[in-house]
């Protein structure tokens, strides 16, 4: 497994450890105006759940790879937390905010998988 692979797989576990829902990964490599390579986006039910999610994916990734986020953004509110692993984007909201924003539609050809929830 690739090292991007494994910090992918790592961001997802780490969402469906706390019971993420509708997770979806982005591939984005290639695609002009990326500003990354993955995108994973998830959503919570509340903003504890949200601010949970982002602690179960640090710690999830901090266990099984040696990457740390190069930036968190979004904590205090906790209804649209992006962490940034450089390469690699992590976007956990709340489904209004998911919704209102779109992310997941921003890059039309970009090759998209939607991950199983956890329930």
């Amino acid at each position: 497994m690739t090292e991007k692979n494994e910090l992918v797989e790592s961001i997802i576990e780490g969402i469906q450890e706390k019971k993420g829902k509708n997770i979806s990964s982005i591939w984005l490599k290639g695609i002009t105006g990326a500003i990354c390579e993955y995108f994973v986006i998830c959503e919570g039910n509340t903003p504890t759940q949200v601010s949970a999610l982002a602690d179960s994916v640090e710690e999830m990734v901090r266990k099984k790879t040696t990457e740390k986020p190069i930036r968190i953004h979004g904590q205090q509110k906790a209804e649209w937390i992006a962490i940034d692993y450089g390469d690699v984007i992590v976007h956990i909201f709340l489904p209004e905010l998911r919704t209102f924003y779109n992310i997941d539609n921003l890059w039309d050809d970009a090759q998209r998988e939607a991950i199983p929830s956890l329930l």
